[in-house]
């Protein structure tokens, strides 16, 4: 069976930085589009970022596509958010997601989009 783990939450200052982690375990996920979503305290699940498979293209919502940077590692079947100079916004639930078939050429950033999803991991934000 496809699980997705989230790691890496806590808590951090703003302007620091932190690294999420998310390991998939089942299948090699080579071919997934694989991508971040974060749900805040009383506010819906949002896209964060999306990373596809082959060369690894990313694509991010305008929020955060300045501080946020996608990575993923086939070897290890990972896939990484780096998260840097943090604002209390950014306090929020993050999920990692994946999606088994794509289109290389269109955006997914609805959460029905994807097929499976992880537990989350809480990041805090606050001095």
């Amino acid at each position: 069976q496809d699980q997705l783990t989230e790691s890496g939450g806590g808590w951090g200052q703003p302007g620091g930085s932190l690294r999420l982690s998310c390991v998939v375990s089942g299948r090699p996920f080579n071919n997934w589009l694989m991508a971040w979503f974060r749900q805040a305290p009383g506010k819906e699940r949002k896209f964060v970022a999306a990373i596809s498979s082959g060369l690894s293209s990313t694509y991010y919502a305008d929020s955060v596509k300045d501080r946020f940077t996608v990575s993923r590692d086939s070897a290890i079947n990972t896939m990484y958010l780096h998260v840097n100079n943090l604002k209390p916004e950014d306090t929020a639930v993050y999920y990692c997601a994946a999606k088994t078939s794509y289109k290389i050429d269109s955006t997914y950033t609805q959460i029905s989009d994807y097929d499976y999803w992880g537990q989350g991991t809480q990041v805090t934000v606050s001095s």
